[in-house]
């Protein structure tokens, strides 16, 4: 059966994510065709999948209707579910208007986090966009370690709308090529699997990460990460301030704003790189292929 869809892909700062239209939800897209689709060799390659819903069109969506019109209903490349991805969110938005599905201003999404709000300044595709993270959270419990590379750190548990564990190292080799998911302690902290981030100190206000991301492996940057390696930092030093922090990741640099009243936004870039469509029925090696 040859099945095709269209299909843009974007990024935010080298978190690449494939857009793929399904506003009446109906699409039924599998796991393993989202992990064909992601795939980098066989299909198109991303770090995930963003499918553009109606939220009236989304049972998981359907009671924040009156107050975003869009949900984006994320995927990882294995085809879990997640909750939330601040790169992922900016690229949807800018997925929104470039499609005429919204305009410049406040755009309300519906993610499985919640509503979130991104600033979408103007229609220069090269403007930085910002998205309204909410407060995090720093559920416990107090014991978490993590062990990569031989070695075993502490971590602090933040839930920015989906879980990470926060390790402050020395140097961002420390943990290793993160090949191995990086093993967390104890398990029962995180039912549904984590996000790990190694963060270091550059400078006042100025953090430096790597990540693994849950259902992914190693990515280029995670904005979720870079918010909750900075509530993670002011939770190691409360004497840290509200304010502007800055944030490098391997594909560039994001900033974290801190509200006085605890609330965090993430600013940095989304950009649309190609339209197409994929076939479906041509993804994934054959049974000849396989060695």
């Amino acid at each position: 059966m040859n099945r095709s869809l269209p299909f843009t892909k974007g990024h935010g700062t080298e978190n690449d994510f494939l857009l793929v239209p399904d506003p009446d939800g109906r699409l039924g897209l599998t796991p393993g065709e989202i992990a064909a689709l992601c795939d980098r060799r066989t299909g198109i390659g991303a770090d995930g999948l963003l499918l553009v819903v109606r939220s009236a069109a989304h049972p998981e969506a359907a009671a924040m209707a009156a107050e975003a019109e869009w949900f984006m209903d994320y995927r990882n490349p294995d085809g879990s579910r997640a909750q939330m991805c601040g790169n992922g969110i900016r690229v949807f938005a800018r997925h929104l208007l470039a499609t005429g599905r919204a305009e410049p201003g406040i755009l309300a999404i519906a993610t499985r986090a919640g509503v979130r709000r991104v600033h979408v300044p103007d229609a220069d595709p090269g403007s930085r966009l910002t998205v309204d993270m909410g407060r995090p959270l720093l559920p416990g419990p107090d014991d978490i370690k993590v062990t990569a590379n031989g070695r075993t750190w502490p971590a602090t548990h933040v839930d920015v709308g989906n879980p990470h564990a926060v390790v402050h190292v020395d140097d961002l080799a420390d943990p290793g090529d993160l090949l191995t998911p990086p093993t967390v302690e104890p398990a029962s902290a995180y039912p549904d699997g984590v996000t790990v981030e190694f963060v270091t100190t550059r400078g006042p206000a100025h953090l430096a990460l790597r990540v693994h991301e849950r259902g992914v492996g190693e990515t280029r940057s995670c904005g979720t990460g870079a918010a909750a390696a900075v509530a993670a930092a002011r939770h190691r030093d409360p004497h840290l301030p509200a304010g502007r922090y800055t944030v490098d990741v391997p594909g560039g640099r994001l900033a974290v704003d801190v509200e006085p009243d605890g609330v965090l936004r993430l600013s940095g870039p989304a950009v649309l790189v190609a339209d197409g469509t994929a076939h479906l029925d041509r993804m994934g090696r054959t049974d000849g292929e396989r060695a």
